[in-house]
């Protein structure tokens, strides 16, 4: 559709059960909060969708129960795949109560996962983790008792042990920025990061799947300039704006900033 704008309950919709899914954000910073609420609060409402497979990267959330921690419910994961777990305790319980299957691999390989997904590659291939609980000689990342499926191996090149993180396709990504255009450009000037977003959305594009961005704000459509934009509109099927609350940029410990959405007129503010 040429106009990307929807709301995120009509967005979320398009998640479907046994759907792998994966998420931008970094503590605070770049999470698509309101994307994750209106998940949950389907679930909740619904039993649907079930059984996702949930990738990220960095640890998104406040530790209590702001970001992923909107997915920890019974039955609404089946499996969970993140590079930091401290700040996720709602779904890092389920974890350690055996309710899903869990994963706990680097952050950076998962980054270059990513990439390696969008490539079309197999999997990542990777010395990082060699001699840890990564190690599939040791426990190959697996969190609990539940988790059976070696993702993890050690291969062999030119004699010297390498780790394979193996790939799979992802059929949605939630993302973040700041300004999208009814086309579903999206610039991130006022976010603190970048993150994977472009991978992100290269990945699940790649997939087949869906690719759906908060905002905070609606820019014109021809109003955004294009080396702004670290999301072109091609890769993205869904624009939500974010309700003021679901949009703070942590910038400290206590600290955040709350911003308010709006719509750009002129292509100076753009």
């Amino acid at each position: 559709m040429h106009n990307k704008i929807t709301s995120a309950a009509e967005a979320v919709a398009i998640v479907q059960t046994g759907d792998a899914i994966c998420t931008s954000g970094f503590v605070g910073i770049g999470v698509p909060d309101a994307l994750l609420v209106a998940l949950e609060r389907r679930f909740v409402d619904t039993g649907e969708p079930r059984d996702l497979t949930l990738l990220f990267a960095a640890g998104q959330g406040d530790g209590k129960e702001r970001g992923l921690n909107a997915l920890g419910h019974e039955g609404l994961l089946k499996r969970a795949i993140g590079g930091h777990w401290g700040l996720i305790p709602k779904v890092g319980r389920l974890a350690l109560e055996g309710q899903i299957e869990a994963y706990n691999l680097p952050q950076g390989v998962i980054s270059h996962m990513y990439r390696d997904v969008a490539a079309g590659k197999p999997g990542t291939v990777s010395r990082v983790g060699i001699g840890t609980f990564v190690d599939p000689r040791v426990e190959g990342g697996k969190i609990n008792s539940r988790t059976k499926e070696d993702i993890v191996r050690v291969i062999e090149i030119d004699g010297q042990d390498w780790l394979f993180y193996r790939g799979f396709p992802l059929q949605v990504a939630f993302l973040r920025g700041t300004t999208a255009d009814p086309n579903g450009n999206v610039t991130a000037e006022r976010e603190a990061l970048d993150l994977d977003n472009l991978a992100m959305a290269m990945a699940v594009k790649n997939s087949g799947g869906i690719v759906i961005v908060q905002v905070e704000r609606i820019a014109r459509a021809g109003s955004l300039h294009p080396r702004q934009a670290i999301i072109p509109g091609v890769l993205v099927d869904c624009v939500v704006v974010g309700e003021p609350e679901t949009m703070r940029v942590k910038l400290g410990r206590e600290l955040t900033r709350t911003v308010r959405p709006h719509i750009f007129e002129s292509k100076a503010e753009a």
